[in-house]
């Protein structure tokens, strides 16, 4: 049966819809930088999110394709992840969407390597005949968070991130954005297919101690 992290680690992936505090260890990802509308038909973050698929499934196919990856095992590719800030605001506008800089990703298996995602990447960029040169691999340390489910619309997210905050400052903690540590969303829900309101998505802030 093929690995599901979204299964194995519930604790990263289906929180329940109180918020909670956790500590991400480092993960690697697949990651796409950009910025701008997210809703724009054709626009950057769509051909973002095409890439992170065609190299997600690239790796995950690679057991009958090659290129041949060392400890590798089948998995669920994880699920679509971002993050996601305003330049000059720990707050975002969602009325400026335009405005959005963004970090779209993919969580990579444990046994991809840096030098297995560049020939991963390689061999996929010949096999579809694509361009994948804003592909990254991406190490990234989160930390420590406060985190919940949010179930509807992303236009809806201000309620629950506000319940966040009280429940991070009731427990001597404090919303840490900036300087490398963002807003984050992970997509349970895929937007093509659901419903705004039966959208499930994981909300996850950095946080420090109060000073």
């Amino acid at each position: 049966m093929a690995f599901d992290y979204k299964k194995e680690y519930k604790e990263f992936y289906l929180p329940p819809k109180k918020p909670g505090i956790v500590t991400v260890p480092p993960l690697n990802y697949i990651a796409v930088r950009g910025g701008g509308d997210p809703n724009a038909e054709d626009g950057a973050y769509q051909r973002a999110i095409s890439m992170l698929y065609t190299v997600a499934y690239s790796v995950k196919m690679s057991k009958k394709g090659g290129p041949e990856i060392e400890g590798y095992f089948d998995f669920v590719v994880p699920p679509l992840e971002g993050f996601w800030w305003q330049e000059g605001t720990d707050s975002a506008d969602l009325g400026r969407k335009e405005d959005f800089c963004w970090i779209s990703l993919i969580r990579l298996p444990d046994f991809v390597g840096e030098e297995d995602f560049k020939t991963v990447v390689a061999a996929a960029e010949r096999k579809k005949k694509t361009d994948l040169s804003e592909v990254e691999f991406l190490r990234f340390d989160e930390g420590l968070c406060v985190q919940c489910m949010h179930l509807g619309a992303y236009d809806d997210e201000p309620a629950t991130i506000e319940a966040m905050r009280r429940f991070a400052e009731d427990a001597g903690f404090v919303f840490d954005l900036g300087a490398g540590r963002f807003h984050h969303e992970i997509y349970l829900s895929d937007a093509r297919r659901v419903p705004p309101e039966k959208r499930k998505t994981v909300i996850r802030y950095p946080i420090r101690k109060k000073a």
